[in-house]
């Protein structure tokens, strides 16, 4: 396979409200929208990657899981705690050294938020001298 782009697709139980949360409590920049306004599809910008929030389905996504880095992950939990957005897990640095916290959208996705500490392998330089 020689794949050239990709995207998540997320099919909410409304997508409206999905789009909403997702452009407007997230925050995430719009990359494209389609379709006629009756049944929009929303693409945006998920780091290095994409997320389209488009059609719908009769039960929420079951398994799915967006794993999501930012930069102050106490300051984002607050935000989106106070936003309304359920915690469903604080903040805690996990055992492989991740700082990470778990919230949900409003068909209960889990979207782990996660903060890289100064002092993790992916942040350190291992670059040997020279």
């Amino acid at each position: 396979m020689d794949v050239l782009s990709s995207r998540v697709l997320l099919r909410p139980t409304d997508a409206a409200r999905s789009q909403a949360f997702y452009r407007d409590v997230l925050g995430l920049a719009v990359y494209r929208e389609f379709g006629p306004p009756e049944h929009r599809g929303v693409v945006f910008f998920l780091g290095n990657g994409l997320l389209e929030v488009s059609g719908e389905a009769a039960e929420p996504p079951r398994g799915l899981a967006l794993w999501v880095q930012v930069r102050d992950l106490t300051a984002e939990a607050d935000r989106l705690s106070r936003a309304g957005v359920p915690v469903v897990s604080p903040p805690e640095r996990m055992p492989w050294g991740l700082l990470e916290a778990t919230v949900a959208d409003p068909d209960g996705v889990a979207l782990v938020l996660v903060e890289v500490p100064a002092d993790h392998p992916l942040r350190v330089d291992v670059r040997p001298p020279g």
